[in-house]
């Protein structure tokens, strides 16, 4: 990912207030706003972005993902409360144990659609 050290701006200032009132309406959803901020917050850190990568392809226990991980298990649990607290991810038990999995598709959509974008450029 390559960075700009300044980024361009215009040389003049002139304002299109069509296009203001658009994206006025695009974050007028403060509540909404903050909640994909708190996904995206969540999905920054790479234990639990790798966690759900895991998860999207099957289902894993939490002995299965340490494994997977080369982590320990109260690491990786404590990383599944705070996802499943989000609704990023979700569980089943089966007995005496417990299988995760992704909340839903979107999630790996998302995940899927930011590789493709790292890969550009």
């Amino acid at each position: 990912m390559k960075k700009d050290k300044v980024a361009p701006i215009c040389e003049i200032e002139i304002v299109n207030a069509k296009n203001v009132k658009k994206a006025r309406k695009r974050i007028a959803d403060t509540e909404n706003i903050l909640d994909i901020a708190e996904t995206f917050k969540l999905l920054g850190e790479p234990t639990r972005l790798k966690i759900v990568m895991a998860i999207t392809e099957c289902e894993l226990c939490v002995c299965d993902l340490a494994s997977a991980m080369e982590s320990n298990i109260s690491t990786i649990s404590h990383q599944l409360r705070l996802l499943r607290n989000a609704k990023i991810v979700k569980y089943r038990k089966e007995g005496k144990m417990v299988y995760y999995s992704a909340d839903d598709k979107h999630i790996s959509d998302i995940i899927e659609i930011v590789k493709e974008h790292t890969k550009e450029g």
